[in-house]
């Protein structure tokens, strides 16, 4: 099923709401799965870049936005993928990369970011100004935040009017979740309260008035706001629509709207199905599908630890550890605990920040070693009932291992894309 993103509110709007699932990875796996899912159910494939993964100085992927849409568009030809089904967003952006300087020289680069990213065809642009940069507090109040926004908005305008094709849509909202999920073990999230949602439209009505750009704004689609889900490390908090009821009547009075929720990951296809239903049209994705991406490498290790004499015990498992403890910055402020317990977090913590290291080149040389040792072999059913029982339709036929890679991938994306109104 395809839908524009231009379409949501309207159709909310009908009662007859329909979802597009955002898939915010970089890991090309993900996106292989993501794309050859959009082309086998026609249906509009969402791919999404954040700021610190993404930027026109690289990010920590080491990718500008021209670089990322290169990477999707290449493998979408691969996967026969037709363009039209395609649309970049981009994620957060605005200073956070640079929040540590002066506000003025993190937003000159901010506008540097939001100039590659429309050059490049990234037509879906999260302004996210809510953060304070050196000196400021870490949060700024809604009317700061909305005049940096309106900035940026208008960088893009310029952008988009040079580079041709489309305009972009925007979403707009300063009740955002941490990027990745919670570092710590969670027990309740509290939704946006109706009254800050409103607030924020408002405000940044106001000041995109003001500022000349009201043609931009009424192409501001989403606003993102907190709707009470969320993960950490350790747990889930799942959807709870009764505390959400005064914030669903916003949308109601502003129809140009719908919701966009982050950190939506491991929800489940009815929770989902639900935020959808309440105005969540937009659902963020993005640790779940590597999380279970390497569930799925992590048990081909153990296949081939046990199948395939000489191949060594969990290689891969210990490569991973091996190039976590050797560079920790990306884990060592997120896992707490004894040295056992930021073990365990490192490989399974649903934040899922081994996705950092995936693709360092020791990795995927043991990826490559693991993917070697086992393509074109026979795989038993007993050994898949051991170590990947979801998975017994790949024994006993010659093995290919980047296909049940994608596999479990799309499993995770089936949910989405029932829950979006794809099964009806």
């Amino acid at each position: 099923m395809q839908v524009a993103l231009n379409e949501l509110a309207a159709l909310r709007v009908q009662r007859a709401p329909v979802g597009i699932t955002s898939v915010c990875s970089a890991h090309p796996i993900v996106l292989r799965a993501a794309l050859r899912h959009g082309r086998d159910h026609s249906s509009t494939v969402l791919i999404e870049a954040t700021c610190n993964q993404v930027n026109h100085l690289g990010g920590y992927t080491g990718m500008t936005p021209a670089n990322f849409a290169a990477l999707v568009l290449r493998i979408a030809q691969e996967e026969r993928c037709p363009g039209d089904l395609i649309v970049l967003g981009g994620d957060h952006l605005g200073p956070s990369p640079w929040r540590d300087r002066a506000a003025e020289e993190a937003m000159a680069e901010a506008e540097r970011m939001v100039a590659a990213y429309v050059a490049a065809g990234f037509r879906k642009i999260h302004l996210d100004a809510s953060m304070g940069c050196m000196g400021e507090p870490a949060a700024l109040n809604d009317e700061t935040t909305a005049r940096r926004a309106a900035r940026l908005a208008a960088i893009a305008e310029t952008a988009a009017r040079r580079a041709g094709g489309a305009m972009p849509v925007y979403v707009i909202g300063t009740e955002v979740p941490p990027p990745g999920g919670a570092d710590h073990a969670l027990t309740t999230i509290e939704p946006t309260a109706a009254l800050a949602a409103r607030r924020t439209i408002e405000i940044h009505r106001q000041v995109f008035a003001e500022a000349g750009l009201m043609e931009a704004f009424a192409r501001a689609i989403g606003l993102v706001v907190q709707p009470g889900v969320e993960f950490g490390n350790h747990n889930v908090i799942r959807c709870d629509r009764s505390k959400i009821d005064a914030l669903k009547q916003v949308l109601d009075d502003e129809p140009q709207f719908v919701f966009e929720a982050h950190s939506t990951d491991y929800q489940g296809a009815n929770p989902l199905a639900a935020l959808v239903e309440d105005g969540f049209a937009i659902l963020k994705v993005g640790p779940e599908l590597t999380f279970v991406l390497r569930e799925a490498l992590y048990g081909l290790d153990l296949i081939a630890s046990d199948l395939v004499p000489g191949y060594g015990e969990r290689p891969l498992y210990a490569a991973m550890e091996a190039l976590m403890l050797a560079h920790p910055e990306h884990w060592s402020r997120h896992y707490y605990g004894t040295e056992d317990e930021q073990r365990w977090l490192r490989h399974y913590s649903l934040s899922d920040r081994i996705r950092y290291y995936l693709v360092a080149e020791q990795a995927q040389s043991a990826v490559a070693r693991l993917c070697g040792a086992l393509a074109g072999k026979s795989i038993p059913l007993p050994l898949f009932w051991q170590h990947m029982p979801a998975a017994e339709r790949f024994s006993d036929a010659p093995f290919d291992p980047q296909e049940v890679l994608i596999w479990r991938v799309t499993r995770s994306l089936a949910e989405y894309h029932a829950a979006c109104g794809g099964a009806r």
